[in-house]
């Protein structure tokens, strides 16, 4: 394991909400988070003004992300040793610094 705060971001997709990307580098910056890998994208009936992002269940390793903005939700895997609470406080002090 390395000790450096910086993780990894997994771009494999072709495809992110606009603005995603610059909010999951900055994540990759936070103390614990490990890799950051974007995943499916799709659209929602639902209209999410500005870019959220949620933790939606436990993976192994981390958690999922539902990033939505708009008409769009993308899942996000983030592995980390982060506890769900700090996670979501990592979260927060990233999208607050757009």
């Amino acid at each position: 394991m390395s000790s450096s705060p910086d993780g990894r971001l997994v771009l494999n997709h072709s495809t992110h909400i606009p603005g995603l990307i610059p909010v999951l580098e900055r994540l990759t910056r936070q103390t614990g988070i490990q890799t950051i890998t974007p995943g499916v994208i799709g659209p929602v009936r639902s209209h999410a003004p500005k870019l959220v992002l949620k933790i939606s269940v436990p993976i192994r390793g981390g958690f999922k992300v539902i990033a939505r903005q708009g008409k769009t939700v993308q899942e996000v895997f983030i592995l980390t040793l982060l506890p769900q609470e700090q996670l979501e406080a990592a979260i927060a002090f990233v999208i607050k610094r757009r």
